[in-house]
């Protein structure tokens, strides 16, 4: 059972089970977005691409939706999966599967054949690639990670200078969707008061926060100038999941970024 069909009203667009990345990614950097609409099994609620092991879908299923997104879209290898725990850590990973899944909330790796994987569901995945083509990263950026320097750390793993880099942002969770306590705004705005830009407030010790935002003013102050991707918002885009939207049982798609062979 692939699960119920979209809408038929939804632009064409709207109805692709990927998303492929538009910024000028040199030939051999390739990258896609997963969807609900992808050739899974899930049973509701994670109904029907979920691609995270921790959310409490059967183990069995996402093995089997992980199967069909490498064959889908002809990946050169299994997508290399992390146990993202909202920290620092980033793996530098090659091709090879491992049944272990590397606690880390990045990886970089410049081996030809290697499927980086950030799984998501409101927070905001970043792809990154050289602008030669020679190594690519992927980050997961939810506002504990963010704050704590996920990001710097992604890039400092990096070869390429920043200024050789270019980064995707992924879709997340929107601004208009997005209400945080003051603890939120206080972890960015202590570092620096530019995110404070990032901040609307909604009512008393509650603010609208804009967290694609805020990690396109660490990317520029890292120096990294060619920033693509946003605009989405997984909580009113029923194409994504959504924890806030779907609580704790949400389930989790995947952002894609690998260097092919050549």
């Amino acid at each position: 059972m692939l699960g119920r069909s979209p809408p038929a009203d939804l632009p064409a667009a709207m109805t692709e089970p990927w998303i492929f990345p538009d910024w000028p990614a040199p030939a051999r950097v390739h990258a896609a977005i997963t969807t609900r609409l992808g050739p899974g099994i899930s049973a509701p609620p994670f109904e029907r691409f979920n691609l995270g092991l921790r959310s409490g879908d059967s183990a069995d299923a996402v093995a089997l939706n992980r199967s069909a997104l490498q064959q889908a879209l002809a990946l050169p290898a299994a997508p290399r999966w992390l146990h993202q725990v909202h920290g620092t850590s980033v793996a530098e990973l090659g091709p090879l599967p491992s049944a272990d899944e590397p606690q880390a909330d990045a990886a970089v790796s410049h081996i030809p054949g290697t499927v980086l994987s950030i799984l998501t569901a409101d927070c905001l995945p970043i792809l990154f690639c050289a602008d030669d083509g020679s190594e690519i990263g992927a980050a997961h950026a939810g506002w504990r990670g963010l704050a704590a320097g996920v990001l710097e750390a992604t890039l400092a793993q990096l070869q390429a200078s920043s200024t050789h880099l270019l980064a995707w942002l992924g879709p997340c969770i929107g601004a208009a969707s997005y209400e945080v306590g003051e603890e939120v705004r206080t972890a960015f705005v202590d570092h620096d008061r530019v995110a404070a830009d990032c901040f609307s407030i909604s009512r008393p010790g509650h603010w609208q926060c804009d967290l694609a935002m805020l990690a396109r003013q660490r990317l520029m102050a890292a120096g990294i100038s060619r920033i693509h991707g946003g605009g989405f918002d997984t909580l009113t885009d029923s194409r994504f999941y959504s924890f806030r939207r779907d609580g704790a049982r949400s389930g989790r798609f995947a952002s894609l970024v690998w260097l092919q062979d050549g």
